[in-house]
C-alpha cells in the first residue's frame, strides 16, 4: 500500500513540474470581442457599374501611380477578375472576422493602448504574395491580400515559386496577420547585427504569436508543412550544434540570414543535408530558446520579455539544442 502511495507522490510530483515548465497562453476573452467587419475594396474596383470618380473618392490612395487607363484596363481585365472571383471562394470572410476579432482581443490583452484597426481586403491578383499583410501604423489600416490564400498547386499560382506556396493556404492567412501586427508591436533593432540577435528578433515574434494564437498549429504559425516543421524538431539538436561548432551565433556575417532567417526552398548548411532540410532554421531555433527561456522563468510578463535584448534572453534560458 505504502509503494503504491510512493508511486502516486511521484507522479503528482512529475505533473506539477511539468505544469511550471509549460507557459499557456490560453486566456479569458473579455465581452464584447472586438466587433471586425472587412472592407473588400476589390468588390468595387471589379464592378463596371462603379464609376472610377467615386472609387478614387472612395480609396484616393489605392491607385498610387498608376494612371487613369491603366487602372481601367485592369478593372475589366478577365483574369484578374477571375482571381477575385477565385479567392472569395477561398477565403471564408466570416470566420475570417471571427478570428481577426479573436486576434485582436489577445492583442489588446496584453497591448491595452491597441485600437482595433479598420480590415481592408482586396486581390493583387498575385502580384503581392510575398507580402500579403501589411499593417499601416498610422493610420491603423490592415490590408489583406486574399488571392495570396487560394491555396498550395492552385491553378493561378502558376510561376509562383513552390516554397511561397507552401504558406498560401487559407489556413495561413491568420497567422500572417498575426505576424504582421508582431512586426509593428516588436520593432526591429538595427544596430543588433550578432547572429544570435537576428535569430531572438524572430524567436520574439515566434513567441508572441504563440500568445495570441494559443490554438493554432506551430506548423502554420511559422509557415513550415507538417513535414518540415517535424524535420526542424528532429534535428534542433544537430542544428543547433552545427551553430556552435562553427561560431555562428556571435557571428556579424550578414549572409546568415540569407541562409537561415530568410524565406527559401531549405537552409543553406553547405552540406549534403540541405536538399532535405526545412527552410529558416534560425528562426525555429530563437522560437525554441524564446520558449526555453519561459520555461526557465514563466513569471516573466510578455512586454517584458519583448522588450528584453536578444542576448540576455539566449544567457538566461540555457538553451543547449534541447
Amino acid at each position: 500500500m505504502m509503494k503504491h502511495i510512493s508511486w502516486l507522490i511521484l507522479l503528482l510530483g512529475v505533473l506539477v513540474s511539468c505544469q511550471k515548465e509549460d507557459k499557456g497562453w490560453n486566456i479569458d476573452l473579455k465581452a464584447p470581442l472586438p466587433k471586425v467587419k472587412t472592407v473588400d475594396i476589390s468588390h468595387q474596383f471589379y464592378d463596371e457599374n462603379y464609376s472610377l470618380e467615386d472609387f478614387k473618392k472612395e480609396y484616393p490612395w489605392f491607385q498610387g501611380t498608376v494612371s487613369d487607363e491603366d487602372f481601367m484596363l485592369r478593372r475589366k481585365d478577365t483574369l484578374e477578375i477571375n482571381i477575385y472571383k477565385e479567392a472569395l471562394k477561398k477565403v471564408n470572410v466570416p470566420e475570417l472576422e471571427k478570428g481577426l476579432s479573436e486576434l485582436f482581443a489577445r492583442v489588446q490583452h496584453y497591448f491595452p493602448q491597441f485600437k482595433t484597426p479598420v480590415v481592408y481586403l482586396y486581390s493583387s491578383a498575385v502580384q503581392d504574395v510575398e507580402v500579403p499583410v501589411f499593417y499601416h501604423a498610422e493610420k491603423n489600416w490592415l490590408f489583406i491580400d486574399i488571392a495570396a490564400f487560394m491555396g498550395e498547386g492552385n491553378r493561378y499560382y502558376i510561376g509562383v515559386n513552390q516554397y511561397l506556396q507552401v504558406s498560401m493556404n487559407p489556413q495561413n492567412l491568420l497567422p500572417k496577420a498575426a505576424l504582421a501586427l508582431s512586426e509593428h508591436i516588436v520593432p526591429m533593432d538595427r544596430s543588433e547585427q550578432k547572429f544570435i540577435d537576428k535569430m531572438m528578433y524572430e524567436g520574439k515574434l515566434m513567441l508572441l504569436q504563440d500568445a495570441l494564437l494559443p490554438n493554432t498549429a506551430d506548423y502554420l504559425k511559422i509557415g513550415y508543412t507538417p513535414k518540415q516543421y517535424e524535420w526542424a524538431t528532429q534535428n534542433k539538436s544537430n542544428i543547433w550544434n552545427f551553430f556552435v561548432e562553427n561560431d555562428l551565433l556571435f557571428s556579424d556575417d550578414m549572409q546568415l540570414s540569407g541562409r537561415f532567417l530568410a524565406p527559401a526552398p531549405f537552409s543553406k548548411f553547405y552540406t549534403e543535408v540541405d536538399n532535405e532540410s526545412s527552410p529558416r532554421v534560425g528562426v525555429y531555433t530563437g522560437w525554441e530558446i524564446g520558449r526555453k527561456f519561459f520555461k526557465e522563468k514563466p513569471e516573466t510578463p510578455l512586454p517584458q520579455f519583448l522588450n528584453m535584448k536578444g542576448e540576455e534572453i539566449f544567457n538566461q534560458s540555457k538553451y543547449q539544442g534541447k
